[in-house]
């Protein structure tokens, strides 16, 4: 086996910080020559509504959805990603990564972390849960203000 990776997954929220979180993984998807897919999840509307709304809410997830493929263009065109290797999903986010990464064959992920503490660590982020279900190396790239000193 290989120490090279070959195919590497940047899992992005689409904030400002989402630039960072991909130009770090950029050189090592260079220096490895390897394939290289960029993905948000969104979460579906019916999951942040219980559930029991009795309207149809398919053309606004749509319209979330072509809103979330816009914005991940923004991020990834200036870097040269092909539009087939940006992917817009819907579902909770750590789930949604690891079916990615397990059918695409991806052997890292890159994501963002906060770097969180106490309770929020304990409560879990997206990196946190991507962690621990993950089949492959995950690099967590500190994003955000961290300005307060603990």
């Amino acid at each position: 086996m290989s120490n090279e990776y070959r195919h590497i997954l940047v899992a992005v929220d689409l904030t400002k910080d989402s630039h960072k979180v991909l130009e770090r993984a950029l050189p090592i998807a260079d220096r490895n020559k390897a394939k290289l897919s960029i993905m948000h999840t969104l979460e579906p509307l019916g999951f942040a509504y219980g559930g029991d709304i009795p309207m149809d809410l398919t053309s606004i997830q749509d319209q979330l959805d072509d809103h979330a493929k816009q914005r991940l263009a923004e991020i990834a065109d200036p870097h040269q990603v092909a539009k087939e290797d940006q992917h817009v999903v819907v579902g909770m986010p750590d789930t949604e990564i690891h079916r990615f990464a397990e059918e695409h064959d991806v052997d890292l992920i890159v994501v963002g972390s906060h770097g969180r503490h106490g309770f929020a660590l304990l409560l879990g982020s997206t990196s946190t849960g991507v962690l621990h279900g993950a089949k492959c190396d995950v690099l967590a790239v500190r994003v955000g203000e961290d300005d307060s000193k603990e």
